[in-house]
């Protein structure tokens, strides 16, 4: 092996150990030495060692690792500090659930693109709560964390590819969304009179808004007599954090709503009922800073309270089961059914582009197609006869 920086060893009667140079530290200035395992003839062995040392050479050499799937994954979450904490959150969970019990133990460096089809099925089959099989967007949403994360070890150098780019992933169903439909709105808000939850449900439906701006709104917000609220920040809650108020993931978040005029007289009357409960206490008059929706002192409300609040109330009134999230789907569907532009309906949900608008309601665009052939076989025929 003279004139290659390394050398074989035998172990084994077809075992050999290759050992060699990959050159020096550039932080301690200490020569840096591989130590390999293979199995296979002498020549064979050689022949991997020649390989080894010209990637070395050419700097597309990855070191060997005892990394496992498991570790990587997890590092990578707790060193991205670019998540927000929600997100984080959904990633761990996606990962202590999905990702580590089937593909945890196994090495990073060892992990094979059929590994990550046979992932895929096995969650399809089996990955949910009791054995029981995932959806194809949870799927999808575990893989893409996955990816992630492979994507940074290739960028750092401690695998050869990402193998979980390329693969075929299950089709994704239309988006799981329920909506109240037309005649169904009014005999849902009707059901919650004089319950807490009223005023909050009808902002949803009457604006879109999500359930964590809804319950950051401030009564400085709100302009009762113009028939508008500005929509400036969300209510977030972790578990690592609790509660905390924070400005929307994007600018389009930032957005002035105007209100329908059910909206109005359903808020008019919860100030005023809000007013006569804070004088009852003793706490003064709201200000421009007082929440819209609060605790009887003032604190907020968590969203998860509101949801929890929210299934408990439609299962006892045996009301239409949709969740809370899908009073701001109805307020879409609505939008999307008169016709109004992707672009405006855009702006008023606060989306970071009309592209997300689409993505998500497709397939309610698809219903609002009548008339469409018609209308382009009248442009173009348009000036025919001159």
């Amino acid at each position: 092996m003279a004139g290659m920086r390394g050398n074989i060893t035998r172990r084994g009667k077809s075992s050999w150990r290759l050992k060699f140079d990959l050159g020096t530290d550039p932080v301690t200035g200490k020569r840096l030495t591989q130590y390999v395992t293979v199995r296979g003839t002498k020549k064979e062995a050689e022949a991997e060692l020649s390989k080894r040392l010209n990637q070395v050479n050419a700097g597309g050499y990855v070191p060997v690792s005892k990394k496992t799937v498991a570790e990587h994954v997890r590092s990578w979450l707790e060193g991205n500090l670019d998540l927000a904490p929600t997100t984080k959150e959904r990633f761990s969970r996606l990962i202590e659930k999905q990702i580590v019990p089937h593909l945890g133990n196994t090495l990073l460096q060892r992990l094979r693109p059929s590994q990550i089809t046979e992932w895929h099925s096995t969650l399809r089959k089996r990955g949910g709560k009791h054995e029981r099989p995932l959806s194809p967007a949870t799927v999808r949403q575990a893989h893409r964390v996955l990816h992630l994360a492979l994507g940074q070890a290739f960028e750092h150098e401690e695998v050869t590819r990402n193998v979980a780019s390329g693969r075929k992933l299950p089709k994704s169903k239309d988006p799981d969304i329920q909506i109240l439909k037309e005649g169904q709105i009014s005999p849902v808000l009707t059901a919650l009179a004089g319950h807490w939850l009223l005023p909050i449900a009808t902002v949803a439906v009457g604006t879109g808004m999500r359930q964590g701006e809804i319950m950051a709104l401030q009564w400085g917000d709100v302009d009762l007599k113009k028939g508008t609220l500005n929509v400036r920040r969300t209510l977030e809650e972790t578990k690592a954090h609790g509660l905390r108020f924070k400005v929307p993931k994007t600018k389009n978040g930032v957005r002035t709503i105007s209100l329908p005029g059910s909206v109005i007289e359903v808020l008019t009357q919860h100030r005023k009922q809000q007013l006569e409960q804070r004088l009852a206490l003793g706490m003064g008059k709201p200000s421009s800073d007082t929440l819209v929706f609060c605790e009887p002192d003032g604190a907020p409300i968590a969203p998860s309270r509101v949801s929890g609040a929210w299934r408990d109330t439609v299962e006892r009134l045996k009301l239409i089961k949709v969740r809370f999230h899908d009073l701001r789907h109805t307020h879409a569907s609505a939008l999307i059914a008169s016709k109004l532009d992707v672009v405006a309906i855009s702006r008023r949900l606060g989306h970071a582009s009309p592209v997300v608008t689409l993505s998500i309601y497709a397939h309610l665009f698809k219903q609002t197609d009548d008339g469409a052939a018609s209308a382009i076989e009248d442009a173009m025929r348009t000036g025919a006869e001159r």
